[in-house]
């Protein structure tokens, strides 16, 4: 991470002294500009530039729309309630490859469950807590969004064993995943949302990753209710 910093940081001594002057945009005369290109024989001054590349980082920070932030919050809840389910899978499955699906659901969602969380503690954002179970607490736990199961529906899930569960996780996954994708087209149609490189490849990443696993769900419900599970 260091070293990656001071490649960034290098790099701006690179860009302001490319920009130097030159006709503005209207065609006018530019004013001269000040850069960071040190005199020859001279080292740049990395402490400036560590200001400089704070103050270009914390500016990014502060771009974002309030989609975003609605984005963020409901994703976690409804990742949430998604490794809920698939906790269950471990003790309740009658099948490996259902175990298997749960497990990557699980881990993936997880892991972009503290990205989000870290996302809005950066923009001083409330951010819901994910107990390891995936109950949810805080700001959005109680969001209604589309996909998301109802208590009833958790319950009998909970309750079934074998192939009885499952038949009902992969019933319910989908429409799950189903709900996610279309939190991210709600939020790409959204009119200055996701203009950041990570909310914009978070979600599209969302998008692609969700997608593939409702066309895997989707065989693997048709060749169980065929009488063939695997």
């Amino acid at each position: 991470m260091h070293l990656l910093r001071t490649l960034l940081i290098l790099g701006l001594v690179t860009s302001a002294a490319c920009a130097g002057t030159g006709p503005s945009p209207s065609g006018a005369p530019a004013e001269p500009v000040e850069t960071t290109s040190p005199a020859d024989g001279q080292e740049p001054d990395l402490g400036r530039l560590e200001a400089l590349y704070q103050a270009r980082a914390d500016s990014a920070r502060a771009q974002y729309h309030p989609a975003d932030v609605d984005f963020m919050t409901g994703m976690i809840a409804h990742h949430a309630q998604a490794i809920l389910m698939s906790l269950w899978a471990p003790d309740r499955a009658g099948s490996d490859a259902i175990r298997t699906l749960a497990a990557r659901i699980t881990n993936a969602q997880k892991d972009e469950i503290a990205l989000m969380q870290r996302w809005l503690r950066q923009r001083d954002q409330p951010a819901p807590e994910v107990s390891p179970e995936g109950r949810v607490s805080g700001h959005g736990a109680h969001m209604h969004m589309t996909g998301m199961l109802t208590d009833e529906q958790l319950a009998r899930l909970e309750a079934s064993t074998g192939v009885t569960f499952d038949s009902l996780y992969l019933a319910s996954m989908i429409p799950h995943h189903e709900g996610a994708v279309t939190m991210v087209h709600d939020l790409f149609a959204t009119d200055g949302a996701a203009q950041g490189d990570l909310v914009f490849k978070l979600a599209s990443d969302i998008q692609v990753d969700q997608s593939s696993e409702i066309a895997r769900m989707g065989r693997m419900l048709d060749a169980m209710r065929a009488g063939s599970p695997r």
